[in-house]
């Protein structure tokens, strides 16, 4: 069996790390294909020096996140490669031009975190989940959550619940992370760990009240800046207790929200993350697609409001029990096996 996987983003780099490692232990050919969507180092090749991953085979140069764009160099590779399977990552763009040039190819698409939703249609993430679900085959949901919302939405390829592969990623690379990284004179659970990149907040007004909220607390904020978001902060006050730093690999990251006491964020995978490694979350978006860290206590959604985050921050703290959450950290040798047992059933 023959694999494409379509990565091209910070998050699916490290997601398709364990899955590589699944796919090859179940004699599965593996072949990358990165479509160019984040091009920067520090946000593409980093992953490769560090987490050892498979060099990708094709590179699309296209320095885009337009899907149209994306889209027929991934088909045109398709149909060179002739694989079993796309494979696509999450809710990005890239996600939806590999779903949507496996459906040119005629090859089938498996969708890894299928089912997922925030119900927030301004968010174009929620509109690329829903039509890749449609156009998925093979739908491997995190939860049992995902796979009932599938169900609902009677999506007519083949659901399974497999676990989250993020959970895979931080078994493997979380200790290591903390035992390679220094802090740079942090102390651990004495600071926050801000991240801002999605296309709402890095306007604005939005981007200047999240600012604010950052400056209001009392703790030192690092704040990794994606090169759009630094680029929108031009001219945006941020307190003395803000460090705004270049972003970091993922080993550096790992290594410092992991000993964080409270991630502020609107990543999806950073939400995840902080309650893998038992880190209170404040989200600064108005909805979220991880409810259930929400409804657990370990997350508190703020949006924008300046105050809200400030108090949100102060008050974090993780719930004495906490409930598992999005597998067992091997979902990477399930999604191997659905593969396998899907294409073997059709």
């Amino acid at each position: 069996m023959k694999v494409l996987t379509v990565v091209g983003n910070r998050p699916q780099f490290v997601k398709s790390a364990p899955l590589s490692l699944a796919l090859r232990a179940a004699g599965i050919e593996e072949v990358v294909l990165h479509t160019g969507q984040h091009y920067d180092r520090e946000l593409s090749q980093v992953f490769f020096d560090e987490l050892g991953l498979q060099e990708p085979r094709h590179r699309l140069a296209t320095h885009s996140a337009d899907p149209a764009v994306m889209r027929p160099g991934i088909a045109v590779t398709v149909e060179a490669e002739r694989p079993d399977w796309v494979l696509v990552f999450g809710d990005t763009n890239s996600t939806l031009a590999g779903a949507l040039a496996g459906v040119d190819a005629r090859t089938p698409v498996a969708h890894v975190e299928a089912g997922l939703r925030s119900g927030d249609w301004t968010m174009p993430e929620e509109r690329n989940r829903v039509e890749v679900d449609q156009l998925a085959a093979l739908l491997l949901c995190p939860d049992e959550r995902s796979r009932a919302q599938l169900e609902r939405e009677a999506v007519p390829g083949r659901a399974v619940v497999v676990g989250d592969v993020m959970a895979d990623a931080t078994r493997l690379f979380a200790p290591l992370a903390r035992d390679r990284v220094p802090l740079g004179g942090l102390e651990p659970g004495h600071y926050a760990v801000a991240t801002v990149h999605r296309l709402a907040n890095v306007s604005q007004p939005r981007l200047g009240r999240i600012a604010e909220g950052l400056s209001r607390l009392e703790e030192p904020v690092v704040f990794p800046a994606h090169p759009r978001t630094r680029a929108a902060l031009d001219g945006i006050p941020l307190g003395p207790n803000v460090r705004l730093v270049a972003p970091l690999g993922y080993l550096e990251l790992a290594a410092l929200t992991s000993q964080a006491r409270v991630i502020l964020t609107d990543s999806g995978g950073l939400q995840k993350e902080a309650y893998w490694y038992g880190v209170p979350c404040v989200t600064m978006r108005p909805s979220t697609e991880w409810v259930d860290t929400v409804e657990a206590g370990a997350n508190v959604l703020v949006d924008d409001d300046p105050g809200l985050i400030a108090e949100a921050a102060a008050a974090a703290r993780m719930p004495a029990e906490r409930p598992p959450l999005y597998g067992d950290g091997h979902a990477s040798e399930r999604v191997a096996e659905a593969l396998l047992s899907s294409l073997s059933a059709a």
